[in-house]
């Protein structure tokens, strides 16, 4: 079974996660995605444990479904290899900081005169312009300077570093393959491919959905605990007797109406519907009280058939396990060369038309170098020589 994305051939050339989880969405979606690696400069993921037979977990999933080919990138007969493949991938996803690629020779504007049609994806911590494109960053750095930190977190503790990385995810992954695929039906209507310049910062900053619009059109400063829905209403996490937590996001009046009910205190409701803070604060301590009056497992029962937006926080190890999660398929099992298949978080997006099965977790470095050079027109000994001139890995 081919994918809807089987007729995209791309060339990634980043590391770390932003563009590795982009180019595995496109992977999964069918898309054949030719990672470029240096055989000398390793890329992190490739030792970030946990490890599963000698691998990196993060490295077996960010790569499922991709080959690999080493180039030393500096070197000139690296970049000849590079400008013949743009001639058949001319999709290029890279990750590092603006200039670099233009340094190594293979910039936008000298693959671009290799094949017009060529769609280049950069993603970079803040863009190809303005004072901060050199700066080196993280995801949480991009957070700070995008305001998403300033309320995100508790008055009397502070910004909360996230479980997830949202800048790299939501703002370079997700936004890179929106961009990459916009310029792809761009080009098919008028042949002509471009550049995309994707930043994590600005990306980040366009997530202020809500607290965006309310401080551009009405001067309104979002803060920590000041907002419905960052713990300045009743829609927040509550501990239960042993220690665990309970969400509830009650908000409609039928919602609010059910959850009040079940925690045997129908009065709250009138108050859990007020925009008062004052109510709020109030509604807050009694719904505390009332949820460490029993342990979750009671609590789990007695909304396990209401529909009132209250649901218990799971463990990983217990979302895996999840009825929801497993009915919908999340977890796969991935092959691998020379080692049983491992479970892996599957592709979230579902096509009535289906997808490919996982065709094998990310492998060594440079694993499919000879096999490429050969679709190239390389021959045996010409791959040789590359090798040892450790042009290739």
């Amino acid at each position: 079974m081919k994918g809807p994305l089987s007729s995209l051939k791309i060339l990634d050339f980043s590391t770390l996660l932003p563009g590795p989880f982009a180019s595995l969405l496109l992977a999964d979606m069918g898309a054949e995605v030719l990672r470029v690696e240096s055989p000398s400069r390793m890329d992190l993921v490739r030792v970030l444990p946990p490890h599963d037979g000698g691998t990196s977990t993060s490295h077996a999933y960010l790569n499922r479904n991709k080959r690999s080919i080493a180039l030393d990138l500096k070197r000139p007969e690296a970049v000849e290899v590079v400008k013949q493949l743009v001639r058949e991938y001319d999709i290029v996803l890279e990750q590092f900081r603006p200039g670099v690629m233009d340094k190594l020779g293979i910039g936008y504007e000298a693959l671009k005169a290799v094949n017009p049609r060529l769609i280049y994806v950069s993603i970079t911590g803040y863009g190809q312009t303005g004072p901060y494109r050199d700066r080196a960053g993280h995801d949480i750095n991009y957070l700070a300077i995008s305001g998403i930190a300033s309320y995100t977190g508790r008055r009397d503790s502070g910004p909360l570093p996230l479980g997830v990385q949202l800048a790299d995810i939501a703002g370079g992954s997700l936004h890179g393959v929106m961009g990459l695929l916009a310029a792809v039906i761009q080009r098919q209507a008028t042949g002509e491919g471009q550049q995309v310049d994707v930043s994590m910062t600005d990306c980040a900053f366009s997530l202020h959905a809500m607290a965006g619009a309310g401080y551009l059109g009405a001067g309104v400063e979002p803060g920590m605990e000041s907002q419905v829905l960052n713990g300045g209403s009743f829609y927040d996490y509550y501990r239960t007797r042993d220690g665990r937590w309970i969400s509830v996001g009650s908000l409609e009046p039928q919602f609010m109406q059910s959850f009040c009910a079940a925690i045997g205190r129908p009065e709250l409701t009138a108050r859990g519907l007020s925009p008062k803070p004052e109510d709020q604060r109030e509604l807050k301590r009694a719904i505390e009280v009332e949820f460490e009056k029993r342990d979750f497992a009671e609590w789990c029962e007695i909304f396990a058939t209401l529909d009132a937006c209250v649901e218990p926080m799971l463990p990983l190890s217990e979302a895996v396990e999840h009825p929801q999660i497993k009915a919908r398929g999340l977890v796969v099992d991935v092959p691998r060369e020379g080692l049983p298949a491992q479970k892996q978080i599957a592709c979230p997006i579902k096509f009535s038309s289906g997808l490919p099965e996982p065709r094998h977790a990310g492998g060594v470095v440079g694993s499919h170098t000879a096999q490429v050079l050969a679709e190239l027109g390389y021959s045996a000994e010409q791959v040789a020589a590359l090798k040892a001139a450790q042009v290739t890995g």
